[in-house]
């Protein structure tokens, strides 16, 4: 038996903004580095790891001040690498 608990929020403006920030600089950096590991991938079939991810967002916060509004734990997130691998997993499907 699995149990499910619902969580509702109930946030004021300043952190409604504060969210949707969050969800927007996420999204961002998301699909920059989901763009950028296909694009390598095709030219030199070499793939762009995590730890390159998190070393060029350091470069990209100093071009991009309003990264730096965000929590870095957030942009951090390792999403990419999972679409990157459900990628390859439909890859080898084929």
């Amino acid at each position: 038996m699995e149990k499910a608990y619902k969580y509702r929020i109930y946030p004021n403006k300043k952190q409604k903004e504060i969210i949707t920030k969050t969800f927007g600089c996420c999204r961002f950096v998301y699909n920059k580095y989901l763009a950028k590991r296909i694009e390598m991938y095709e030219q030199s079939k070499i793939t762009f790891s995590y730890v390159q991810c998190a070393n060029d967002m350091k470069q990209l916060k100093t071009e991009l001040e309003w990264l730096k509004e965000v929590d870095s734990t957030a942009l951090h997130d390792r999403d990419v690498n999972a679409a990157i691998n459900i990628l390859n997993e439909g890859l080898r499907i084929l």
